[in-house]
């Protein structure tokens, strides 16, 4: 039975009370005091009336009323509701070592009974070197330390944090710590860095040639089987990566992109692969997960993968055969479930036969080859990208601005078509885009597409509408160019040019 004394705060007040319960042989069990209150329990059955009519006699005394819980109670209560909610593992031991607290998520993550750890050295349920024994020694906490903890014949890994338990003298009386399993962390992970879904529909396209290589990719997402994406720079090879990925089971788990070619070998080994604690000077304390941990069980894409250095490419081999891999400076074999995905600009076969590419691991990543066609092999596409971007601008561009963007080749594809957008909407300072706004970049004749005259057409019609769409005049154009006017209607009458005229005969 638990009840609350209201008193008057004077001096004396808790001896009364309690001579009183003594009197009767009360067995006081719990009992505490604040001002004003005083709170009580013992076993039900030794309360009377008598008890109750003595107390209220006393001086000071206001009432007698019953109560659920005593403060503390009440306070453990509401604590260990707390430890029990949260998504984290708990764990806390005594200054010896001896665990204390083990929660709930503790017991899930760890897959350990609470009841056959509690009283038991932490030491002997997990690992000597777990970090809270180190915080015992010294006193000091931790933040996000890797753990590794061998559990039924398997070894797991797991981050953690910790802080000592210290008296008012700043005596070391335990430490606690909480326990995320390395699936919460990635799952944290994606969800914060997560960027927008980004789906075959997100590809813009009207020729027949991009409509056969994204049917392909919508046939082979569902597959784990790894992909080749090759094209040259600009075409969208990411895009294709990502959709891949959005169409795949692996949808709602992690995508993770790194671009081989932008970090130097010894920093893309510890991103990829992480590394143990100590493994080099200036390593994190604890070690540091890898882009492949972090991808387990959704997607990796390597681009620039021909800019693999070779020992990693042993490394990378060495993962697709056996889905594990070694940490740098580890010895420990972490599994991986993930799908890869590779992309290049490059011809990986013309750099395997330079020994620059291992053959192996070629044949490895090309299960699935999907090429992407340059823009400039596929113009029925320039005008849809062209008005995909306009929307996204909220801009409109002249007829003329239209005419010079599809008459320019493009050698950076559909990034240098947005880039050529994005800096003419600037000049443009809100107006309407025109070829005064459009700065391109000079195009080149191609070096092996058709015969030399072919080249030569298709480059004097590139310039000649140009030149009519800036002038509007094929007088005009005809001074600009070094030509007659005779010639320039003649070449204008050749290439279908009559649109860009205001008048014919001008």
């Amino acid at each position: 039975m638990r009840i609350k004394v209201n008193t008057t705060n004077r001096v004396g007040m808790v001896l009364d009370v309690l001579t009183v319960l003594a009197g009767h042989g009360v067995d006081i069990q719990a009992m505490e005091a604040e001002p004003g209150a005083i709170y009580l329990r013992f076993p039900r059955s030794q309360y009377r009336k008598e008890i109750e009519r003595q107390i209220n006699s006393l001086s000071g005394v206001y009432s007698i009323e019953p109560i659920t819980s005593l403060p503390q109670e009440k306070r453990q209560q509401e604590i260990g509701a707390i430890v029990e909610s949260v998504s984290e593992g708990l764990i806390a031991i005594d200054a010896v070592g001896k665990i204390t607290l083990f929660n709930r998520a503790a017991e899930k993550i760890l897959q350990i009974s609470a009841s056959n750890v509690l009283g038991q050295y932490v030491g002997d349920v997990l690992s000597v070197d777990v970090p809270m024994l180190r915080t015992l020694k010294t006193g000091r906490g931790y933040d996000n330390q890797q753990m590794s903890v061998k559990i039924a014949g398997k070894r797991t890994r797991y981050l953690t944090s910790g802080r000592p338990l210290v008296d008012d003298l700043g005596v070391v009386l335990g430490a606690v710590a909480s326990i995320k399993d390395i699936s919460q962390v990635r799952a944290l992970v994606h969800s914060v860095t997560r960027s927008p879904e980004i789906t075959f529909d997100n590809i813009i396209f009207r020729s027949r040639m991009m409509a056969e290589v994204v049917d392909l990719a919508r046939r082979i997402a569902a597959s784990d089987a790894t992909v080749l994406i090759q094209g040259e720079s600009g075409t969208g090879k990411e895009l294709f990566a990502r959709a891949l990925h959005a169409a795949s089971p692996r949808r709602d788990l992690p995508f993770v992109p790194i671009n081989c070619a932008a970090l130097p070998d010894s920093l893309l080994e510890s991103e990829l692969f992480g590394y143990e604690d100590g493994a080099f000077t200036g390593a994190r304390r604890g070690g540091r997960m890898g882009l492949f941990e972090l991808a387990h069980g959704g997607t990796i894409f390597l681009d620039e993968i021909g800019e693999m250095p070779t020992h990693l490419q042993a490394k990378l081999l060495r993962v697709l055969q056996s889905g594990a891999f070694r940490r740098v400076g580890g010895n420990e074999e972490i599994d991986v479930d993930m799908r890869i995905i590779t992309a290049t600009n490059q011809d990986l076969r013309a750099l395997v036969q330079q020994q620059k590419f291992r053959e192996d691991l070629y044949y490895r990543l090309n299960v699935i080859p999907l090429f992407i066609p340059p823009l400039a092999q596929r113009r029925e596409d320039i005008r849809p990208l062209l008005e995909h971007f306009l929307r996204l601008h909220q801009t409109e561009i002249s007829v003329e601005g239209v005419a010079v963007l599809e008459a320019h080749s493009w050698p950076g594809n559909v990034r240098e078509l947005e880039n050529v957008l994005e800096r003419a909407v600037a000049m443009a300072a809100g107006g309407k885009i025109g070829p005064e706004h459009l700065l391109l970049e000079a195009d080149a004749v191609p070096e092996s597409v058709g015969n030399l005259r072919a080249q030569v057409e298709a480059l004097e019609k590139r310039v000649l509408t140009a030149a009519l769409s800036k002038y509007r005049s094929s007088r005009r154009a005809g001074e600009a160019l070094g030509l007659s006017h005779t010639s320039v209607l003649n070449k204008v009458k050749k290439y279908a040019l009559e649109r860009y005229l205001s008048n014919w005969n001008n």
